[in-house]
Order: C-alpha cells, then structure tokens, then sequence
C-alpha cells in the first residue's frame, strides 16, 4: 500500500504512533447504553490485533528498507539475503545454525561495532567524512546561488582555460624535423663599401633601423605592429585578433645583416619563449607565408638557428587546412585554432585572389625540403597545374579565382595590387631551382608578353607605365605596389626569350624612372599610393583617398636591382633621396610613421609603423649602400617581404619531383 494511504493515530494510552488506512479513520460512533459496549470491546480487541499486526509489519518493512535504501559503504559490513556469507565474519566453529542478527535500524548490516572496538573508530571517521563533504556541497551549491550570471560565466571560463592548460602540458613533443643538408651559405656577413661616403650613408640606414626597432622594443614589444605617435601596438585584421609579434619576425634578418646582434638576441629570446601558433584567430594566408613562414625561413638560413626552422613548419601545419576546396585554391583566411577557410567578403564573387594564392611557391618549396613532407610541394604545384589548364582572356591572368566552381572572377588584371607577386613568384621559382624549373620560366614569359602587349604603355610625356585591365578597357593608372616590376624585368632579363635581355633590361629602367618621377613630382618627394596618367596629368595622384604613403618599399626595391645589374649611381642617387624623405617626414620620437598626403608641405601621419619598414624598405636601402657580396643575387632570391631564401641544388628540384610523381 503506497505510504501515502497512511496517517498516524494517538491513543491515550499509547505514545507510539500506529499506522491506519485511511479507511480505519472512520471509527463507528458509540451510542450510550449498554447494549452496545459488548460490541464495542469485542470491535477494540479485534482492532487491536490488527494495529499489533500493523506494527509488527511496519517495523519488518523499515528494517528491510533501511538496508536496501541507505547508502550502502564498502567499508560496512552488509547482509545480504541471498548470500549471507559474503561479507559476514565467518562464523565460530558450531554445530548449532548461524546466528543471523537481524539488520540495525541505523541500516548497517549486523551488529554495529561497540565503542573502543578496532572497527569503532574507522567507523566513525568515515561518518564525519561522509557528513563534512556534505555540508561542504551545500555549502557550494549556496554561494553559487548567490552568484550573478556574468560571475558564474567567469568561473566556467576559468574552468575551460585550465582545461586548454593541461591540455597542453600533456600535449606530445612534436617529432623531430629529419636532418637535411644545410644550402650553401654565402654573404651573409660583408658588403662594407671602401668609399666613405657610401659607408656613412649605410651607417645612416642602420641607425634609422635602430630608431624604429628600439621604439618598437619600448612602445609595441609582442604587438604585431607600433602605433609611433600613440606609443602603443597596433594590429590590422591580417593578423587576426592575436598579438604574434610580427614585427619582430619580420624584421630579425634585417637586424642580422645589419650586424645589430643585441637586437637579434632579443627578438630570438621572444620567439622561443612567446610566438605560439595554437591561437583561436584568423590570419590571412598570403600575409602570414610571406611575413612570418618567409621570415622564420630566411633566418634560419642566415642563423642556423633551429628554432627559426621549427617555428615556421608549425606555423605551415596549420595553414594547410586552407587548401581544404574543392578546387585546391586555398582561402585567403584560415583560423589558426579550428583550421576553418574562407575569403574575404569584398572580393569578387567570394573568389580568392591570384597574388595571394600564387606567392606560396617559394617557401612551400624550401617547407618540403626541410620537412621531407611532399605535401607542400604538391599543394603548389597543383595550383600552376590548375591555371595552365584554364583560358586566359587576352592571355591575361585575371585578379579573382572562385575555390568552389575553379571559374574566373571579375576579369580584372593587373601587375599591382592583387597580381604582383603571382609574376613576381613564376620568375623566382624558376631562379631558386637553380634554372631548372623551366615550366615556371616559359609561364612567366608568356604572362610578360601578354602584360607587355595590354597594360604596358607610354604617356604623352614618355613616360613608361603599367596600367591596369578591367573587362577589355585600360585604366591608365599605376600603383606604387606596381613599382616593383622595374626590379623584376631586370632580374628576369638573363634568360628571357629571343635574346631579349637588353630589351627586358632597358624596359626595368623606364619603370624605375617613371617611379621615381611620381616621388619627385610630390611636395615631400615621397611617392603616392598611386598615380595616373590621363587629362593631362603624369605620375601624379589624383584622389585624396591615392595621396598617401605608408612606408612602402616597391620603388626602393626596383632601385636596388637596377643598381645591382647596371651599377649606374643613379639608382644610389635616387635611394638617398628617399631615404633622407623619410627620415624627415616620417620619423616621430616612436618610431616612424606614414603620412596621409605626400603633396602637403604639413602633412598629418597614420600612426603606423608598418612591419615590412623593416623587413623590406630599410633592408633594401641598406643593400643599396652595400656591396655586391652582401646577399650575392647568384646565390639568395628574396622572397616578395625581401626575406632572402638561399638557391636550391639541381639534385634537390628533381627529388622534389619525383614526389610529386
């Protein structure tokens, strides 16, 4: 009968509660008289038996209840009915039956132990245990209560943080890299010119370096990038959300040219101890390669550091998620954490983008040489492989490729911005295969035969430029990203079809100039971000929104290589000029920053010291007042950051593809 049925009746004479149906509450009334007590002691002994009987039931039920519905302890002794010697003592040799105690009350099995017997103080020790843990748990169940939401979601982020934490501890060491033979290194440590003045114009350089480098040090150290006037780091969305230093990865090998080895040091120290890839933030793939994978590279050439080496594979781990489409063109950004891909939301179409996609060959390349592991390798050149098959407008490669259908995008083609390094990497993949990747070489050609015949033409003024193509019109603007083209037609001139060396040569001097007349027709002779050359005006910037510069280092770098092919002081000249610009105009008490209107004679800055000021535009111009032996171009190709990778062997390239066989 479920206890519900029950309720508890007091007799007078008794002091133990007994147990009645609720039918039994209905006790028949007594008329006076006595014809009717008979019946009514003969009705009480009748209901005595039964409440008796109730009892004796009830008190049956309890005991058996306590066993089965207390909380049973392995250190209890237990009777159990259906195997009574289980747990029991064994019982004293006789020959009479066991004694079988029924159960205690208290829902211990058998007799509990005496006070003062061995078992009496375990027992009560595991009681007041068992009594303090609980009191402890309401005692945490009350203050959780008591708690806001934001306060509990604090505790719970805690929790998860521990987690990651331990996480990571028991995280396995990753397998050692396999041991490869280091490339032959060569000029890492000269270039000191024997004429003074060039010497004290290097000088110059090296101090301008150690003016942004200190500032960052002080004011931005472990942030991607230095707010100068603001005093603070800065990041941009190529980064993500997370601080990686980039700065401090970018610019290591310039401070290694440069002999700032108290620099170098440091920056070293921060990336054994702090550079972590396992972030939850989204990168772009093309800024990360070229910055940090090429950085970490081309120090550990320079070094020998294993550390460099070790930093970028893990970091090149987690970008090969990226390449997870159904084209195998990677997306432009990866998260770092998830390995989740996607573009960015301006370009066409959701397409990715061909300077972004296609400036991956180079340190791929040295990733597979150095891991052993095809799988980099195949990723790029199953990219050149895709392209080949496609047609290509006019011959033109345009800007936007979809990852999803392997379509074009907006037929837009240009050798600046969106495009540049695409060219830029077919011509120093066939350099760094120490000219045996012929396929990247007869690509490259034919992709400057078809720039040449489109977007190359004269201004009115004779002045050469490089437009830009949009759906079969030309746009008769060039972009100071387009200026490294003078650089690369001259470093691509030995080898060039139909003995068109002069020809490629001359063609990267007209780009050199044009560049340089955009500086030179500018109030603070820096250039703008971009030009035009229509309605009369010639390398001017038209727009407010083109006025600016940001510390770039394309035109510095097309004076480097043209310098290095024709050594006509010129090119010296020209560099100086820019330099001692920046240094005026840039240059705050926090570093440097750029400026937002190059045609203003009080111009107001950006508050931003870029990375690549260090790891491009001051390396280069260091270069430029160094000698040829400094990074000799027979034995390093620089990467488009200007991270110098060392040329590969002959026997290396056909190892390399043998795996992709």
């Amino acid at each position: 009968m479920p206890s519900s049925s029950y309720v508890s009746l007091f007799d007078s004479n008794m002091t133990t509660p007994a147990l009645l149906p609720l039918s039994g509450r209905r006790i028949p009334t007594l008329s006076p008289g006595a014809a009717s007590f008979p019946h009514h002691r003969a009705t009480l002994r009748l209901s005595e038996k039964f409440i008796l009987l109730l009892i004796l039931s009830a008190f049956i039920t309890l005991c058996f209840g306590a066993f089965f519905f207390l909380p049973d302890n392995s250190k209890h002794k237990r009777f159990d009915l259906a195997s009574v010697d289980l747990e029991c003592p064994p019982p004293e040799p006789s020959t009479s039956p066991p004694d079988r105690t029924p159960p205690s009350p208290r829902g211990t099995a058998g007799p509990l132990p005496d006070v003062g017997s061995p078992g009496w103080e375990e027992e009560e020790s595991l009681r007041d245990k068992i009594r303090v843990d609980h009191e402890r748990a309401l005692q945490e169940a009350k203050e959780k209560l008591r708690k806001s939401r934001d306060e509990l979601r604090a505790e719970i982020q805690t929790e998860k943080s521990k987690v990651v934490e331990d996480l990571k501890k028991k995280k396995e060491v990753p397998k050692p890299l396999p041991p490869v033979p280091m490339p032959k290194v060569v000029g890492v440590n000269d270039g000191d010119s024997v004429e003074p003045d060039v010497k004290e114009k290097r000088d110059k350089i090296r101090e301008m370096m150690k003016h942004a480098w200190d500032s960052y040090r002080q004011y931005g150290w472990g942030h991607n990038e230095l707010k100068p006037l603001a005093k603070k780091g800065h990041s941009t969305n190529i980064f993500g959300n997370s601080q990686m230093g980039a700065t401090i990865v970018d610019a290591l090998d310039s401070l290694y040219m440069m002999g700032l080895h108290d620099e170098f040091k440091d920056g070293q120290e921060w990336i054994e101890q702090n550079l972590d890839f396992s972030v939850n933030a989204e990168v772009s793939v093309f800024e990360v390669n070229i910055r940090f994978i090429g950085g970490l590279l081309a120090t550990y050439y320079l070094s020998g550091q294993e550390v460099f080496k070790v930093k970028a594979v893990q970091l090149a781990e987690k970008l090969l998620p990226a390449f997870n489409t159904p084209t195998g063109i990677p997306w432009a950004m990866v998260n770092l954490k998830s390995g989740v891909g996607r573009n960015w939301g301006w370009a066409s179409a959701g397409s990715s983008i061909l300077a972004e996609f296609g400036t991956l060959h180079m340190e791929f390349v040295h990733l597979t040489y150095l891991t052993g592991n095809p799988a980099y390798y195949q990723k790029v050149m199953h990219i050149r492989k895709l392209l080949a098959k496609m047609d290509r407008p006019n011959g033109l490669y345009p800007n936007y490729l979809n990852p999803r259908t392997g379509r074009w995008g907006q037929h837009h083609t240009s050798v600046g911005g969106l495009g540049d390094s695409f060219y830029e990497y077919l011509l120093k993949a066939w350099l760094m295969s120490d000219k045996t990747d012929t396929e990247a070489r007869k690509t490259y050609d034919d992709a400057i035969e078809a720039i040449e015949r489109h977007l190359i033409r004269k201004s009115n003024g004779g002045l050469t430029f490089i437009g830009e193509w949009k759906n079969g019109h030309l746009e008769r603007k060039m972009g100071h990203l387009t200026c490294f083209a003078g650089g690369m037609f001259a470093l691509g001139a030995d080898g060039s079809p139909d003995d068109k060396a002069g020809h490629y040569l001359q063609l990267g001097a007209e780009i050199a100039h044009t560049c340089h007349e955009s500086y030179d027709r500018t109030v603070l002779k820096l250039g703008p971000e971009a030009f035009k050359f229509d309605s009369g005006l010639e390398a001017v910037a038209v727009r407010q929104n083109e006025k600016y510069y940001i510390l770039r280092p394309e035109v510095i770098e097309t004076y480097w290589y043209m310098w290095r092919f024709t050594h006509d002081p010129k090119y010296r000249q020209w560099g100086w000029e820019a330099a001692q610009a920046i240094d005026k105009y840039c240059r705050v008490s926090g570093g440097f920053s750029g400026v937002k209107d190059v045609y203003s004679s009080n111009p107001t800055y950006d508050d931003v010291q870029q990375s690549f000021f260090l790891a491009e535009t001051l390396k280069y111009l260091y270069l430029l007042f160094s000698s040829d032996d400094l990074m000799p171009l027979e034995s390093w190709v620089f990467n488009t950051e200007a991270h110098p990778l060392p040329k590969e062997r002959a026997q290396t390239i056909v190892e390399w593809r043998g795996l992709e066989q």
